[in-house]
């Protein structure tokens, strides 16, 4: 029986490594200097298409012009223009009954010549939709039935062979992106627009997690009264488990602090604690931050006074809740 023949590990040699390296990237900027260059009344009226549209932007592509189609319905649909991508081949088979009149369809293909994809173009112009072509090729079969040709032509791909989609896919990316910023800027899309497009992202906790999501209330919240013995705040610390409580007078309002690191100082003092009060050894004036406040704002209110944990007051000042760091970092707000 014969053996299959053994195929050698290939070696890489670093300096040649280095140099491809140093020229696909000096070819994939020139392509984006071309690009750039090329920009004109075209683009305008693409964002401007896209801007208007009752609908969505529905990008279309095969192969690699497909996968950074993908990646910029994502990027349109997260800065505030509803977008998604429609493979072309599954759109000959039933997918193109998701597009609508009221859309705008980018169509990306390097060579404007994709079998799949000027398949449908006829019955997207038949639909009424406007057509969009992102082409290096302005003589393309594409280019001549689109209403607006956007160029992504580059002068050659970085591959060595001149074959593998590589300058070019960088050029439709870019200009993806190119197109997403200036509709975000037409939109005035800002940080907490942003932010409620990602809500899983630390922006997004940032922007919409807010001190009253996460404070301790109810029997969790650790007070006592001015004349409170000493041994009831310490119950109180040790029971509700933040590392202070509240003083707070008979209108509910936050008139001081007592901390384990006032414990500590205390104890190191000496002296009969027992006889002490919550109003002989409480902080007056607490740092406080209001219910609404961003939960950053009072992690910022924190580290900029070397605290562990802050007061939370109503609108009128009284005592709401109470968060220290350790709430914050749970919610991945630090």
């Amino acid at each position: 029986m014969l053996s299959e023949p053994t195929r050698a590990t290939p070696a890489l040699d670093a300096a040649r490594a280095l140099r491809l390296a140093a020229r696909t990237l000096d070819i994939e900027a020139a392509a984006l200097a071309g690009v750039k260059a090329a920009l004109g009344p075209s683009f305008v009226e693409a964002a401007r298409a896209m801007l208007t549209c009752r609908g969505r932007v529905v990008v279309m592509g095969m192969g690699k012009s497909g996968h950074v189609g993908r990646k910029i319905a994502a990027t349109l649909a997260s800065t505030g223009t509803p977008a998604m991508f429609v493979h072309p081949a599954e759109a000959s088979h039933g997918d193109l009954g998701m597009v609508t009149p009221d859309d705008v369809v980018l169509a990306i293909s390097n060579s404007g010549e994709s079998d799949e994809l000027n398949a449908v173009v006829p019955l997207l112009r038949r639909l009424g939709v406007t057509l969009v072509a992102m082409t290096g090729r302005a003589d393309s079969t594409l280019a001549r039935h689109a209403h607006v040709v956007l160029s992504s032509a580059v002068e050659q791909e970085a591959c060595p062979l001149n074959l593998a989609p590589t300058a070019s896919t960088t050029a439709q990316m870019a200009l993806g992106d190119a197109l997403a910023v200036a509709l975000l800027d037409a939109r005035g899309f800002a940080e907490d627009d942003f932010a409620r497009s990602h809500p899983g992202g630390a922006l997004g906790r940032r922007l919409l997690v807010h001190v009253d999501d996460l404070m301790r209330t109810g029997d969790a919240l650790p007070r006592v009264p001015p004349e409170a013995p000493f041994d009831r705040v310490l119950r109180e610390m040790s029971a509700k488990g933040l590392g202070f409580t509240a003083v707070v007078d008979a209108d509910g309002r936050a008139i001081g602090i007592f901390t384990d690191g006032d414990l500590r100082r205390l104890i190191e003092k000496g002296g009969d604690l027992r006889a002490l009060t919550a109003a002989e050894v409480m902080h007056p004036g607490p740092r406080t931050i209001a219910r609404g406040a961003l939960a950053v704002d009072a992690a910022a209110l924190m580290e900029r006074h070397r605290i562990t944990g802050v007061l939370v007051v109503d609108a009128d000042g009284r005592l709401a809740g109470a968060l220290n760091t350790n709430d914050l970092m749970r919610a991945k707000v630090i």
